[in-house]
């Protein structure tokens, strides 16, 4: 499956915001956004005018570049949220927070979700006992994402698991870190949502 191989650093420029796709180096002095608050390329510190269209779009951009989904995967997303009972924006936030690749970042096996979508289809993980491999996995309340035994001693496993107190941990899920094994308990809700994204505007840009 195609897949965005770019420099990642370039994409929170892009975007005028810290996207934290490189994990701990976000947190330091090294962070692109921090060192070059502009975007890139030959124009990148000229004043920006957006059209309304053009904030639509940059929002929809950088949705999709949090969640590390290309175009097509998006607006099926999109179109499926759309379907769905309930505001489309909310539907489509809820969609994407319930991919297995999310879910196991937000439990902290993974510092990055480029990471994490890795880490699912090596196989490191099993649901109900079954070993799952595809990222867009939809997890429902009740299911058991256990990491497999032969990957309990990886080291930057661990590192991730001792370092998520730092981003903290959704309450639609739990961790238990002594059987690296965190439970779903139920669907998430808008406001479990972190991350900084207008959903309204994808709305509006995908409405017209």
């Amino acid at each position: 499956m195609a897949r965005y191989i770019g420099p990642v650093c370039r994409l929170c420029r892009r975007e005028g915001i810290e996207l934290f796709l490189k994990g701990d180096r976000c947190f330091t002095e090294k962070c692109a956004i921090k060192r070059r608050g502009y975007p890139p390329g030959q124009h990148g510190q000229r004043r920006p005018k957006h059209s309304d269209y053009g904030t639509q779009l940059r929002e929809k951009q950088k949705a999709k570049r949090l969640y590390g989904l290309l175009e097509r995967q998006f607006r099926n997303y999109f179109e499926k949220a759309d379907k769905m009972k309930g505001k489309t924006g909310d539907n489509l936030l809820i969609l994407l927070e319930r991919r297995l690749d999310s879910v196991i970042y937000k439990l902290g096996f993974a510092q990055t979700r480029r990471e994490s979508r890795q880490m699912v289809r090596h196989g490191h993980f099993l649901i109900a006992g079954k070993k799952v491999n595809i990222p867009s996995f939809l997890v429902k309340p009740g299911d058991v994402i256990e990491l497999k035994e032969k990957s309990r001693k990886v080291v930057g496993i661990n590192e991730a698991l001792d370092a998520v107190v730092r981003k903290g941990i959704p309450a639609w899920v739990e961790l238990d870190r002594g059987n690296f094994r965190g439970v779903i308990k139920a669907f998430p809700s808008r406001a479990d949502v972190r991350e900084p994204i207008q959903e309204q505007l994808i709305v509006e840009l995908y409405s017209k």
